[in-house]
């Protein structure tokens, strides 16, 4: 692949959103989010930071002394982000369920005494300038991990998160995550342009042959 300056991103603001789990995100880039996506509000200046990690073990034979072959035993896709906002929508995003109830202009967050396990959408969108925008969703996903939570008067309330995605209900068909973008370079569009040229080419001549 050549050298192609155009290709380099720089996710200079973005935002992140959450839904019910299988939640489409929008058919295109010219549609905005809508419900029942919800959008976590401000962030981090850290952004968001993604980790994929896969788990490899070894087959062992007795008459070898390195690994005969590796089998993948286990994949773990997460985004980490800290929340900057505090509201019926964040707090129970970060403890996991519980109740909200509202009167009065007040509002009531009661956490749940027992652990549950509340599966959520999660999409990042961030853009690059005026024109480019990159969207990743997790169609399905749990929040694993939560950041120590400080109250601190030289400080804001940070509610730090860790999100990793679970297997999709259709795992033949389904993938973990979706990642896309509303432009591809001059170059790939080129590439793709040639590509879909070469193979109409080839079906004129098969047919010609037919």
């Amino acid at each position: 692949m050549p050298l192609n300056a155009s290709e380099i991103r720089v996710a200079g603001t973005g935002r992140v959103l959450f839904a019910p789990p299988n939640t489409p995100p929008p058919a295109n880039f010219t549609t905005d989010w809508a419900a029942p996506w919800v959008d976590l509000g401000y962030t981090s200046v850290d952004g968001v930071k993604f980790t994929k990690k896969d788990k490899l073990d070894p087959v062992d034979t007795w008459q070898t002394v390195a690994a005969i072959r590796y089998v993948y035993s286990d994949r773990d896709l997460s985004a980490k982000f800290v929340l900057l906002q505090v509201n019926g929508d964040t707090l129970p995003f970060f403890f996991g369920g519980g109740s909200l109830t509202s009167a009065g202009g007040a509002l009531a967050y009661e956490i749940a005494a027992a652990p549950q396990v509340v599966e959520h959408a999660l999409a990042v969108e961030f853009r690059d300038g005026p024109t480019i925008t990159h969207r990743f969703v997790i169609a399905r996903g749990v929040v694993t991990e939560t950041d120590e939570l400080t109250l601190s008067r030289t400080a804001a309330v940070k509610l730090g998160v860790t999100f990793t995605a679970l297997t999709p209900v259709n795992a033949r068909s389904e993938p973990l995550a979706l990642w896309t973008m509303n432009q591809t370079s001059p170059s790939a569009a080129a590439a793709q342009d040639a590509a879909a040229k070469d193979a109409a080419a080839q079906d004129a001549t098969a047919g010609k042959k037919g």
